[in-house]
């Protein structure tokens, strides 16, 4: 029985702290749970009613201006015309969402495909992959591509080591892109860090059109079998 009291005395007591609790704080913690209300459900809006809907319209006219680089018609691709967006005005239009993101990357590679290298550097630079490595790879292999036009060589290099390396799984892209910068690297007097290129890709990538015919380059540069 007594043990019961005990009990019961220390469950009054507890209700009776949560009750003094509450008297002395009942405004703050109203005060902080309107606020996380308020800013949950703004945030909430602001995605559901802005964001979303930008995101849309922003993805439709990035796909127009897709059906034209597709097309290799790269400068209306950039600019648009009349109706058709191009990859210019998704950027400028729609800054902050994923389809201007992805139109620095066409952007830079349309730029490259008309020779204006600068820009494409400057728009390959905006972009971000955001963890996609296959498109990374390709992205650093545009960047080394334009660099080597500037001749720029070290930068080229550097990107197209990058580009080499990045996503292993596509072979194709890598030992590509790992040619492209041991090739220059040896046109630039660069023997050692072409070595080591050549080697990267015969080591990781034998079974590759490139990795086919690397022995000779690597030949021509003393290393043998």
């Amino acid at each position: 029985m007594s043990d019961k009291k005990t009990v019961d005395a220390h469950d009054q007591e507890v209700v009776d702290k949560a009750i003094s609790f509450w008297k002395k704080n009942s405004k703050k913690i109203i005060t902080i749970s309107v606020a996380v209300i308020v800013v949950v459900g703004g945030y909430l809006g602001y995605n559901n009613f802005i964001q979303i809907p930008k995101e849309l319209k922003a993805n439709e006219e990035l796909f127009a201006a897709e059906n034209n680089f597709r097309k290799d018609s790269f400068n209306l691709a950039l600019n648009g015309s009349g109706s058709t967006p191009g990859f210019l005005k998704v950027i400028s239009k729609y800054s902050g969402t994923k389809a201007a993101n992805l139109a620095h990357y066409y952007a830079g590679a349309s730029y490259l495909q008309m020779g204006e290298f600068q820009k494409a550097v400057d728009q390959l630079n905006d972009f971000s992959a955001k963890g996609a490595k296959q498109v990374e790879a390709k992205a650093e292999g545009l960047l080394g591509d334009a660099y080597a036009e500037l001749k720029k060589n070290d930068d080229a290099i550097a990107h197209y080591k990058n580009a080499g390396t990045i996503f292993e799984e596509d072979q194709a892209i890598s030992s590509e892109y790992l040619f492209r910068g041991a090739m220059l690297s040896e046109m630039t007097g660069k023997t050692d860090q072409a070595i080591e290129l050549y080697q990267i890709l015969k080591d990781k990538y034998p079974r590759t059109d490139k990795g086919f015919i690397v022995d000779k380059y690597l030949a021509r540069l003393g290393v043998v079998k």
